[in-house]
């Protein structure tokens, strides 16, 4: 007897599920399935990303739905394009054997007339994306005011993303006695809010503990210097032949700069963010699923519809502003019971974020060093010898082996080897012989971070470029896409200035002014090591003078205006940080 049959599901659903090859069901599926197709509740249902939450809402819903009626009765809103079609080719393959339901997409990014079209053929279920959905009820091009039954999936991230007023609105156009099931990972006080004003005493249901992560992932850290972020990368996957992973970053610009850089290195990458049309996304993915592309770099947005069971592993080549994002990536991996590795490059300044981490997943992380290049030399050659030991032979080739025989006569088996191997082993050589090592101590001290857990920087504009501090931090604000409070404590010079920023943000910053210019002249940001006087005079002896104007001790000194900002450091630092950076560029 098949474990799914147990839960109440009728004779099409267990057909398809056994069609599938579900066997048995996860934990998300035995405590929610019981309960909703045994009673007509509201019910909050927290739950980690791959854990099995479409089938837990799908089977219960399909089982709800009058397939004699063609009016809509179902509502499920997902956070982007890519989780909607998910859902919905998912809820199709449920209903298989179900004659007579329809399940409908509408997302942006397609034609809004043929959805429209579609849904007026008759879909008793409706899979949407909020904006596509507000857009559709503005338009009266789709009526929800009869549906029975509400799913919000994903329901933390798409109040993320700053779809709660669309929420709100959409709600309001539903039912006030519908059943409303809200799936999430996390519970942020927005999705206790819309809980509570749009649900009637929801049943709780909690999969293991509140943001934990997944039992089969394990989760390692690497400390290196900023600027050796991507060649530890390069490393993490030369030293993991057989990867196929999802890399994530920050930003639309890292995820774009650091694909093209694997693409240029011969790596098999790819990226995914939101300003790819949608025809490149579907073909990136479509890729990736083929395993066409073993290394896909996404933003957290746009990585919120990859459904792949066997990603060996995540690497975090920055992680997340808000800390819970690291549980979704890391859901990524370890899926289907299978295990799986998530890596996090990190410099000094970011190991608290680790403990951080660690409090909210309740998993220590295993801290690990990047592999020398002589190590990867050996795992290279150890994987090419694996993979010529499982290859089938191809008879094709035994017309070509007296004319390769006598081209190799000369050489003994052992020789032969050698220079089999050798073609190999050379190019990683070649490659690693004069290689760094990457790795940092994390004991040594860190004198650029400031005592407000800030680190402060030196530029080479000033004055004569037409910067005073207010132009100054308005130029850093907009250039770096942080927040109002982002830039603190400017202090410009005549031909250099000085400023901190939150040390998380380092990285980024010293990514953005890596080749940065204005007006044809190149920008240059450094970590400043020093206080702004001493910096200033050791820059000026060195360079014979570089600086121009008086040799006076005072025109070194910070300009006393500083309380505004340091209190801004202080606590706006601290404060709103999904508004530091621009949300389109988090896509």
């Amino acid at each position: 007897m098949n474990k799914f049959e147990a839960l109440g599901l009728g004779e099409a659903i267990i057909k398809a599920v056994n069609e599938m090859g579900f066997e048995t069901p996860s934990e998300v599926q035995e405590k929610a399935i019981p309960i909703l197709l045994s009673e007509d509740t509201d019910i909050v249902a927290l739950a980690q990303t791959g854990t099995g939450k479409t089938a837990a809402f799908g089977f219960p819903l399909i089982e709800k739905i009058d397939v004699n009626s063609r009016i809509t009765q179902g509502l499920i809103l997902s956070p982007t394009r890519e989780l909607c079609l998910q859902i919905t080719n998912e809820l199709k393959n449920y209903a298989k054997f179900c004659n007579g339901l329809r399940t409908v997409a509408i997302y942006g990014g397609a034609s809004i007339q043929e959805q429209a079209k579609e849904i007026k053929r008759g879909a008793q279920i409706i899979v949407a994306t909020p904006g596509r959905m507000q857009d559709m009820i503005n338009r009266k091009m789709v009526n929800i005011s009869n549906i029975g039954y509400c799913v919000l999936d994903e329901a933390d991230e798409m109040l993320n993303m700053g779809f709660y007023e669309d929420i709100n609105s959409i709600l309001a156009h539903t039912p006030e006695d519908k059943n409303t099931w809200l799936f999430s990972a996390t519970m942020p006080k927005e999705v206790a809010t819309i809980a509570k004003r749009f649900m009637n005493d929801p049943k709780e249901i909690t999969v293991g503990h509140k943001n934990t992560g997944s039992k089969n992932v394990s989760h390692e850290y690497y400390v290196v210097n900023s600027r050796d972020r991507y060649a530890a990368l390069k490393r993490l996957a030369d030293a993991n032949p057989d990867i196929f992973s999802v890399i994530f970053c920050r930003t639309k610009r890292d995820t774009q700069k650091v694909a093209e850089n694997l693409i240029t290195d011969g790596y098999n990458a790819a990226a995914l963010h939101g300003d790819l049309s949608q025809n490149q996304r579907d073909l990136v993915m479509k890729s990736f699923r083929n395993r066409q592309i073993q290394m896909l770099v996404a933003t957290d947005v746009a990585a919120r519809g990859i459904d792949v069971d066997d990603v060996t592993h995540v690497i975090n080549y920055q992680l997340p502003d808000e800390i819970e994002t690291y549980t979704h990536r890391s859901g990524r991996t370890g899926r289907a019971g299978k295990s799986g590795v998530s890596m996090v490059i990190v410099s000094k300044s970011e190991l608290r974020k680790i403990k951080s981490v660690e409090r909210i997943i309740k998993k220590k992380f295993e801290e690990k060093e990047i592999p020398s290049g002589e190590e990867i030399c050996q795992v290279q050659l150890f994987h090419l010898a694996n993979d010529i030991a499982k290859s089938e032979i191809n008879h094709e080739i035994d017309s070509y082996l007296p004319s390769i025989n006598e081209v190799l006569e000369d050489f003994s088996k052992e020789e032969l080897v050698k220079k089999f191997f050798s073609v190999e082993f050379s190019r990683f050589h070649n490659y690693y012989k004069k290689a760094k090592d990457l790795n940092v101590s994390r004991d040594s001290g860190d004198s650029s971070r400031d005592r407000d857990g800030s680190t402060r920087y030196f530029i080479n504009v000033g004055e004569k470029d037409g910067f005073d501090w207010m132009t100054l931090k308005d130029f850093l604000k907009e250039t770096l896409g942080l927040g109002r409070d982002g830039v603190s404590r400017v202090d410009v010079k005549e031909s250099f200035s000085f400023f901190n920023t939150e040390s998380e943000h380092q990285d980024m910053i010293l990514a953005v002014f890596e080749d940065f210019r204005m007006e044809g002249r190149k920008v240059n940001v450094e970590i400043s090591k020093d206080s702004g006087r001493n910096r200033g005079k050791r820059r000026r002896d060195n360079n014979g003078g570089g600086f121009k104007g008086k040799r006076r001790s005072e025109g070194f000194k910070p300009k006393g205006r500083n309380r505004r900002d340091q209190k801004s450091s202080d606590k706006g630092n601290n404060n709103g940080r999904r508004d530091r950076r621009k949300r389109s560029d988090r896509r």
